[in-house]
């Protein structure tokens, strides 16, 4: 951060960008995050319509921001906005998290990793073999699937209700040389395919609030012991994992990924280590939940 004439130090500008974004709670997470670091500074929503992205992405410039956060429905189409782009944004075709170094923006995508991280923490300790259903193929997706390559799995299957985006990303992956089978499939073809799977993750928007009595496939498929995700936060509990946790199934929600992401984000801004132990405290607080407790009583 820069200092000014009396040494004071510079307020850091960060954000948030989506449509919508005013149900994020980042701005609550990073904000009690740069408290913690002793930070002056600043993370605020953006609610930015695609057809303003450009104009956007140039106001990160124009107003001085460190940095923002890239959220639905952003994620790819930000990318031809951007003067560079990190390794992690190449490898996923996907970027969350943009740093302003005088000018110079650069995209990463912290999605992945963030996700793995919590996955391995907190449901499944080893990946290796393992026979993955992942629904939906935006960019949320993009970072989950390739992080996940590099634990070796057995398969990983992605279904959306746009077929051809599935098939699209299936073979993006494939390029990369893994030793999976990668296929992309149909919303119609998930009930027939679902019953062989060891993980199933939903990276949709499907349940997330105020919609939460929306899931995106039927529980009745699902079976006992089975890992079911889903990166939605709030509220904690989807439906989809309450559901499933009546049917025997491991849960993972969304909590420890979001925390894990901004946490990465956050050291990318500021160059010093995230309090990751306070940001997870203040979304769980703030969501009705107890820090490091599963959000199970089986897996978070």
């Amino acid at each position: 951060m820069a200092e000014t004439g009396k040494g004071r130090q510079q307020e850091l500008l960060l954000g948030v960008m989506g449509d919508p974004v005013a149900q994020s709670k980042s701005p609550l997470m990073h904000g009690a995050a740069l408290q913690a670091l002793g930070i002056p500074g600043a993370y605020v929503p953006l609610h930015i319509v695609p057809d303003k992205l450009g104009e956007a992405v140039q106001a990160i410039r124009t107003l001085g921001f460190r940095g923002v956060n890239v959220t639905i429905p952003h994620k790819v189409a930000v990318m031809e906005y951007l003067d560079k782009l990190d390794a992690s944004a190449v490898e996923v075709g996907a970027v969350n998290t943009i740093v302003n170094d005088n000018g110079v923006l650069t995209g990463f995508n912290t999605d992945g990793i963030g996700y793995v991280r919590s996955l391995k923490t907190e449901a499944a300790a080893e990946l290796a073999g393992t026979r993955i259903l992942v629904l939906g193929a935006g960019g949320a997706a993009r970072g989950i699937v390739s992080a996940l390559l590099h634990e070796q799995p057995a398969s990983i299957h992605i279904a959306n209700r746009n077929e051809q985006r599935a098939r699209e990303l299936a073979e993006a992956c494939r390029n990369k040389g893994t030793a999976a089978v990668i296929s992309g499939i149909g919303m119609d073809e998930v009930q027939g395919m679902i019953g062989g799977m060891d993980i199933v993750i939903n990276t949709t928007s499907v349940g997330m609030f105020p919609l939460m009595n929306d899931m995106p496939v039927n529980p009745a498929w699902l079976h006992e012991g089975m890992i079911v995700s889903d990166l939605i936060y709030n509220p904690l509990h989807t439906r989809l994992l309450t559901e499933s946790l009546q049917r025997g199934c491991i849960i993972h929600g969304g909590l420890g990924m979001f925390v894990y992401q901004g946490a990465y984000a956050l050291e990318y801004w500021t160059g010093r280590a995230a309090p990751a132990d306070i940001m997870r405290q203040t979304i769980a607080d703030c969501l009705g939940a107890q820090a490091g407790e599963p959000d199970s009583g089986q897996a978070r």
